[in-house]
Formats: structure tokens, C-alpha cells, sequence
């Protein structure tokens, strides 16, 4: 035997009983990222790819994992998660493309590394928020449990990104719900150059499952065939008995965070200390040594796996650069909404704004039997506007879910439903609370079609705006931090009929919406609104009424007051626009008014910096300059946190300014 397999190995493989293919098979699958990677790394040297994110020392783990997993399970990997994507059979050309930014990847060039998924192979990658994905994790599992799926996910983490409160949030969730979710800890010793020392105080983080009443293990992260069995093991036994588990993966990562950073901060003793602990070497050396493993088959299998990735890499050589392509950039930042349109019927009746939400959402919950609702006491309680009343008992616990208190996780709960082929409605009990969603709306549900064309039906319903005297963090008009946002559709309606057509509509169309209800029109404007399901177009405005003077462009309550305004103050001749949607924005009928008044005001309920009245104006501006005659006019809330007292509040708001700017600009 030659003498580098003589050594004592670290681990004792004899205790596991499996057949010597299926050891040959893991081996096969253990070796292939570890010779990928070490190509990689040659190339980066020769610039020949930008970047890289190494798992040498953690193959064991992506590997064991992803072997113990069903084909049809879905696995939401890191970036160094390579053994994932090599043990679901991706080609590798595929891969080395991806790398490249090239078209034959899987991001058409607007993404790099394992920043991608596929619905082909069931993997779901990772963002550099990190926190989300596991959250999306849970609706993906959440979408298996509600369809008496007896299947399990995966998702990875690393040490550092258990500090996360998306970590916490996901696992408080899946508890909750007890679903079928293996969360798996890559614990390699340093979140970049920090060790676990000074990021966290807990002995193992596996100890951290106790507080979810949630089930966890410690696994030897480099021993290939322990992580193989326990995950296999736990894979099957969750799927007839559904709970979460966490595990803890032991392990080191014996290169820089990524390349450029180095190791210079590791200590060499400890870096010398894993590297005998290799999963590669030492399962090699224990086949060898076991005559499972000869000579001739290991040159055999590696030079099999060398061709491969010589092939496949000038393949990927040999493709042209993406070529850019401003038509296909724009179109596919948003999923192509089917052409279905559902007019309404004659038979009405007069009902309030509040009535008129709640309507679309049970005939749409009828409609599509894959809607989930979640929000904050939306079940039993029927939410703290009353929304979602009786409707637990219509539709069951499955589809009308009460949730923690945890905005971030439900939102990537959300995406994760999307993902796994069902719809999902978000209530935040008050649009304020969406900061704490933030991420997961801006940074995954809203990238998700142009990075990879996914489709995400979520649906986020955003009660929200001032004048019920409710102070500054119930009161907000925050429509305009999700306007800038390309891949969101944004709706603000102004009228019941609008709202339960407009909601239907978003409840259909394949992309994230998000749906602005204001608080103080819930139960103070009624309308006539016909009894049966119709669907209003996205991305239409309304003339509430024509006129010759001044056009006036608002939404929302602004409807209200402008109208409000000109009885009050017996104006006439004035065109009133209701523009409804947000994103997409009616830009035609904007101009086309415009164009005929002469004058414009638009009129917001939120701050004027940074809102979308700046942006309309711009567009004015840009669009209709040889049409104007007077400048272009803004009227919005003042430069202040939203007020609580009556007196304050009503200063806040703009509705006396906007007469006396409606005024002087008629006079100009």
C-alpha cells in the first residue's frame, strides 16, 4: 500500500454498514467539488473568473446532505455549497457559465456565483442578505405540509448568519407550525475574519433549537458518511412525523471568506489541525485502505471527473458574452400577467371601503384554492380591522394563518409558497410595520422574475395613512420606499369599487403587489359596487371628473380631499385624476391631461422629498414642458413625522394648502 494511505484517519467510517457502490457513489460525489474548486482556483489566478467563494474542508456537508435528500426535495443552499449543485447533476457547463456571466447560466449574466435557483434541479439560492432564505425555506415546506406532501427542505446557514433575526424569526415559525424543515448550520469557525468567540456565547448553537421546542443534533460536518446517515436518518423520519430540526455541522473553512480575503487571521496550528481532518483525503484513504477503493479505480474516476471539467469548461470558454439587450432587461423584470378579464356585472349594492377588501379577498380565496392568507391576528380574530372575519371558519387553519410577530420571516414565507406553486397574502396589521419586512421585499420577492424568472403571486396588504389621530408609527404613507423598487407593483385605491376590483385583479397577476389601504376610508366612503367577481386592470388611472383649468393628480384619500376642496370652495372645471396604481403608473393619461389643462398640481398625503408627486413632476416636466402654462406644482405633508394630536395632525396634512395652491395656480 503506498505509504500516504498509512496514516491513522480521523474518523471511524467501520461503524456505518453500507454497501461498497454506495460508498464508491459518495466518494465520487465528494471528490468532484473538491477538483472543481481547485480548477477554480487556477482560474481566478488568470483572472479568469472574477471571484470565488471556497468550501474546501466542507464538502462533507453539501454532499451528505444533498445525497440523503429526494430528487423532488427543494435545497436552498449558501455560496459555498458547491457539492449541492455537482450532487443534483447540474451540468457543469451550467455552472462554469453562471460563473462567467454568460447566457447558458441560470441568470442571463445579472447575477453571479450560487446567487441563482432552479426549479429544474429544486435548488433555491441564496441572496448576500442571507437571512431570508430561510424563512423561504418555510413556505416552501409550509406549501408540502398543506398539500399532505410527505416531503422535507433543506436550508443552509453559516454561524454568523444565526445572528441573524431571520434566523430566529424562521425558526420560530417553523416550530410554530411544525414544519418539515432540516435547517442546517455550516459552523466553520469565522463569519469572515471574526471567530465564533465574539459572535455568540451559547457552547453550540445547536442548543439554540431548546428555546423553539425544536429538536437538534451536532454532527461531525468533515465526516462524510455521518452526515450522510443522520441526515438520512432525520430526512425520513420527518417526513412521516412533519417538525423542523436543526442541525449543527462541525466543521472549517480552510480558505479566505473568499478568495481576496485570505486566511491571515487563522492561526496556523489550527489551520494545520483541520487540515488532517480533510473529508476528502481521509475517505479516500479509508476505501483505499479497505480495498474498496483500488488504484486503478480512483485514477479512473479521477481522470473521468478531470475530462468533465475540462470539457464542460471550454464549452463555457467557448460561449459569447451576453450580448445586452434593453428589450429583454426591461421585459423581464416583471412576469407577463395573463389577459383575463372579468367584467363586473350590473347587480350592485352600496358597501364601505373595508367591505369591499374583504369581499375580493373571500371570492378570490374561492377562486384560487392555493391562497394562503397570513398576518397578525387575522384568524380568530379577524384581524384589527375585522378584514379576515369569519373567514378561519370558511377556508380552515391551513389557508387563514395567524402569525408571530415577525414581519421579515412571513414575507420570505411568502416567497417560499410562491416558489413551491402556491399564492400567498401578507396583512401587515399596519403598513408601518413593513420596515421590519423590509428586506425580503426590496432584496429577494421583488428580484426574483429578473434574476432567475421566478414568478412570486404574494400579495402584501398595507393599511396605512394619517387623519384617525393614530401618531407617527401607525399613520405613515410609505408608498413611495416600494415605488423605486423595480419588479413591485404598487396599488393605492381611492374607492370601494377600485379596491375589491383592483385586488382581485392583484391576487391573479404572477408578480409581488403591494395593496395601499387607507385606514380613515375604510368605513367612512361606500359605493355601489357589483355583487359578483370582476377584475380591474393594473396600471390604469381614473378621470373622476373632467375639466379644462387645472389638472389635479393625487390617490389615495388625496381623491377625496381634492374633491372635498372644490365643493367646499365651489371650484369648477377642474380635471381630477385618480391614478390607482402606482407602479405601473399611468403615464399617458397623466400627460394627456396635462397636455390639455396647462396646469397641474398633484397632490400627495406624504412628505413632498422623495416622493412619488417629485417623480410625476419630473415626468411632467420631461414630457409635457411645451405644454405648460404655469409651473408644475407639488402639495404634499410637512417635513415631519406624522403628528398625533388632533390639532397637529390636521396641520399635518396637506388639505388647506392644497386650496390655497389649487388658487394661485388658477390665477397664474
Amino acid at each position: 500500500m503506498p505509504e500516504h494511505f498509512t496514516r491513522d484517519l480521523a474518523f471511524d467510517y467501520k461503524k456505518y454498514d453500507f454497501p461498497n457502490q454506495q460508498l464508491l457513489e459518495l466518494f465520487q460525489a465528494l471528490l468532484k467539488p473538491r477538483m472543481i474548486e481547485e480548477k477554480m482556483l487556477i482560474l481566478l489566478r488568470q483572472g479568469k473568473i472574477s471571484k470565488w467563494f471556497s468550501g474546501i474542508g466542507q464538502e462533507a456537508i453539501s454532499v451528505g446532505v444533498t445525497m440523503a435528500m429526494q430528487e423532488k426535495e427543494y435545497i436552498l443552499p449558501m455560496h459555498r455549497n458547491l457539492g449541492v449543485f455537482t450532487s443534483r447533476n447540474i451540468p457543469l457547463y451550467r455552472l462554469f457559465s453562471q460563473w462567467q456571466g454568460k447566457a447558458s447560466g441560470f441568470t442571463k449574466g445579472r447575477d453571479r456565483s450560487f446567487h441563482f435557483g432552479t426549479q429544474e434541479y429544486k435548488i433555491v439560492g441564496m441572496i448576500s442578505h442571507l437571512g431570508p432564505q430561510l424563512g423561504v425555506a418555510d413556505g416552501i415546506a409550509l406549501a408540502h405540509k398543506i398539500r399532505n406532501e410527505k416531503q422535507v427542505t433543506a436550508v443552509f446557514t453559516g454561524e454568523g448568519g444565526t445572528s441573524e433575526g431571520d434566523f430566529h424569526e424562521a425558526l420560530n415559525i417553523a416550530s410554530v407550525w411544525d414544519l418539515p424543515v432540516i435547517f442546517c448550520i455550516e459552523n466553520n469557525g469565522y463569519g469572515l475574519s471574526t471567530p465564533t468567540t465574539e459572535q455568540y456565547r451559547c457552547e453550540h448553537l445547536a442548543d439554540r433549537a431548546a428555546g423553539y421546542g425544536m429538536e437538534s443534533h451536532i454532527i461531525d460536518g468533515n465526516n462524510i458518511l455521518e452526515v450522510y446517515a443522520k441526515v438520512s436518518e432525520i430526512a425520513s423520519s420527518v417526513r412521516e412525523n412533519p417538525r423542523p430540526v436543526l442541525l449543527e455541522f462541525k466543521t472549517f473553512r480552510r480558505r479566505g471568506h473568499e478568495e481576496a480575503s485570505g486566511t491571515k487571521y487563522v492561526p496556523e496550528d489550527l489551520m494545520q489541525a483541520w487540515e488532517k481532518k480533510d473529508p476528502v483525503t481521509n475517505f479516500r484513504e479509508y476505501l483505499v485502505s479497505e480495498n474498496i477503493l483500488t488504484e486503478n479505480q480512483l485514477q479512473e474516476i479521477t481522470d473521468e471527473i478531470s475530462s468533465e471539467i475540462e470539457a464542460h469548461l471550454q464549452l463555457a470558454f467557448s460561449e459569447a458574452p451576453v450580448e445586452a439587450n434593453l428589450k429583454n432587461e426591461l421585459q423581464d423584470v416583471y412576469e407577463t400577467a395573463e389577459e383575463t378579464k372579468n367584467f363586473p356585472s350590473e347587480d350592485t349594492q352600496e358597501i364601505r371601503f373595508v367591505d369591499a377588501i374583504a369581499q375580493s379577498i373571500d371570492e378570490s380565496m374561492q377562486r384560487h384554492p392555493d391562497l394562503v392568507l397570513m398576518g397578525q391576528d387575522i384568524a380568530e380574530y379577524g384581524g384589527v380591522f375585522k378584514i379576515t372575519e369569519g373567514m378561519l371558519e370558511r377556508y380552515g387553519k391551513d389557508r387563514v394563518r395567524n402569525t408571530p410577530i415577525c414581519e421579515s420571516a412571513i414575507v420570505s414565507t411568502a416567497v417560499g409558497l410562491a416558489i413551491n406553486g402556491m399564492k400567498a397574502m401578507v396583512e401587515m396589521q399596519f403598513g408601518d410595520f413593513v420596515s421590519s419586512g423590509f428586506n425580503p421585499i426590496v432584496n429577494y420577492l421583488a428580484k426574483l422574475k429578473y434574476r432567475w424568472d421566478q414568478s412570486a403571486n404574494v400579495v402584501i396588504r398595507m393599511p396605512c395613512g394619517a387623519g384617525v389621530e393614530a401618531g407617527p408609527f401607525h399613520s405613515q404613507s410609505n408608498e413611495a420606499w416600494f415605488t423605486k423598487v423595480p419588479g413591485l407593483k404598487v396599488i393605492y385605491p381611492a374607492f370601494p369599487y377600485d379596491a375589491k376590483g383592483l385586488l382581485n385583479a392583484a391576487f391573479n397577476d404572477p408578480n409581488p403587489v403591494l395593496f395601499f389601504e387607507h385606514k380613515a376610508l375604510y368605513r367612512s366612503i361606500r359605493q355601489e359596487v357589483p355583487k359578483d367577481y370582476y377584475t380591474l386592470e393594473l396600471g390604469k388611472a381614473a378621470v373622476i371628473q373632467e375639466g379644462e383649468k387645472v389638472s389635479v393628480v393625487t390617490y389615495g384619500a388625496g381623491v377625496h380631499w381634492a374633491l372635498e376642496s372644490l365643493q367646499e370652495e365651489k371650484i369648477e372645471d377642474i380635471e381630477l385624476i385618480d391614478l390607482r396604481c402606482l407602479q405601473p403608473l399611468d403615464v399617458d393619461m397623466i400627460c394627456e391631461s396635462v397636455s390639455k389643462t396647462g396646469k397641474v398640481l398633484i397632490l400627495t398625503e406624504d412628505s413632498l422629498f422623495g416622493s412619488l408627486a417629485s417623480e410625476i413632476s419630473a415626468i411632467i416636466t420631461e414630457n409635457c414642458f411645451e405644454n405648460l402654462d404655469a409651473p408644475v406644482l407639488r402639495v404634499g405633508s410637512l417635513e415631519t413625522p406624522v403628528p398625533f394630536a388632533a390639532a397637529l395632525e390636521k396641520q399635518y396634512l396637506p388639505k388647506q394648502r392644497f386650496k390655497e395652491k389649487l388658487q394661485y395656480l388658477i390665477e397664474y
